[in-house]
């Protein structure tokens, strides 16, 4: 695959993370499953108190965003959500399929609509598009420097050539190529790699920009003094 025919190499882990809000059992089992399967860190909540909560409390790359809700309304956490000026990227998944009820989620703010039933590979597939968007990005693939990043395949190259990145690695440097020149610090990058449930290691960013250092080159990610990394523009 890739160019030239060569393979490229594979990433397997958790890359981005995602809330997702939904009640039924069922279906929220199974997307949390697809999610997770995908590689990206996922919360799970079912009631609109629990997704404000999540929402106030912690940073998303995404949100998958159920309307009918106990305790509330998904239109309501997703207006409470953009007056406080986010603009995490949201991802209405929705029984409701009558055009007035598209029009009414998306003009309170989200970024784009699923009707049930869906299937979870154009959920997934929806969800890297919006990150695309929401980082500048029309190209599916990720670039910068020589380094490219297949989303939709989990696959790298450096000048061409497969490189072979950990699922973790993964995590720790999609987000930082998505805004090349922005400064993350250790706790943002933790927040890429780990879910509610999972014990995070003291000295785990460390080891894994170690890792992407030794494989891309050790210029490639730069550490900012007391502030965290930064792929320079």
């Amino acid at each position: 695959r890739g160019g030239g025919g060569r393979a490229l190499a594979r990433a397997e882990g958790p890359a981005m993370r995602v809330l997702l809000v939904e009640d039924d059992r069922m279906i929220g089992q199974a997307v949390l499953d697809a999610l997770r399967a995908d590689h990206w860190a996922a919360d799970w909540v079912r009631d609109a108190p629990m997704a404000d909560t999540a929402l106030a409390s912690q940073s998303y790359d995404a949100v998958v965003l159920d309307l009918g809700l106990p305790r509330g309304s998904g239109l309501d956490v997703l207006r409470r959500l953009r007056q406080r000026a986010s603009r995490v990227p949201v991802l209405l998944a929705t029984a409701r399929d009558a055009v007035g009820d598209r029009i009414a989620g998306l003009d309170a703010g989200a970024d784009d609509y699923l009707v049930k039933p869906f299937d979870t590979g154009e959920l997934l597939a929806r969800l890297r598009a919006l990150l695309r968007r929401s980082a500048g990005h029309a190209d599916p693939v990720i670039r910068h420097k020589g380094v490219a990043l297949h989303p939709a395949t989990r696959e790298a190259t450096l000048d061409g050539q497969p490189v072979t990145l950990s699922g973790r690695e993964w995590a720790v440097l999609e987000p930082m190529l998505l805004r090349p020149g922005v400064v993350f610090s250790r706790a943002q990058l933790e927040e890429k790699l780990y879910g509610w449930k999972e014990d995070i290691s003291s000295n785990a960013v460390e080891v894994y920009i170690h890792g992407l250092r030794r494989k891309l080159g050790s210029d490639f990610i730069q550490t900012v003094r007391g502030l965290g990394y930064v792929v320079p523009r």
